[in-house]
């Protein structure tokens, strides 16, 4: 059962709209041999801001995700693409509904 979460929400560099929603698009594949993460959603907020969500079934899944290989893909384009940080925010679930 999924308990905890993160929500990341990115800052788009003017004109590198197209850029993110790209590398958010390719990171499905990274994300496929991310055993610990139980759902995964990239999403457009607004027309500059861009976010992940995903779940997971502990926090020592969520911490281990957290030094991955789709954390430092995002990190290391953060300069090109960005314009702060990501913002990471740990989550607790109060419920969820997954396909069975």
């Amino acid at each position: 059962m999924v308990t905890v979460g993160l929500l990341v929400r990115i800052h788009a560099r003017p004109g590198k709209e197209h850029e993110i929603e790209e590398m958010l698009r390719d990171e499905i594949g990274l994300i496929e041999d991310e055993s610990e993460c139980a759902a995964w959603f990239t999403l457009r907020i607004d027309t500059a801001t861009y976010g992940i969500f995903d779940t997971f079934d502990s926090d020592d899944g969520r911490r281990s995700y957290l030094l991955g290989k789709v954390q430092t893909a995002l990190l290391l384009r953060a300069d090109e693409l960005f314009t702060r940080p990501p913002t990471i925010e740990k989550v607790d679930l109060l419920a969820a509904k997954l396909p069975a």
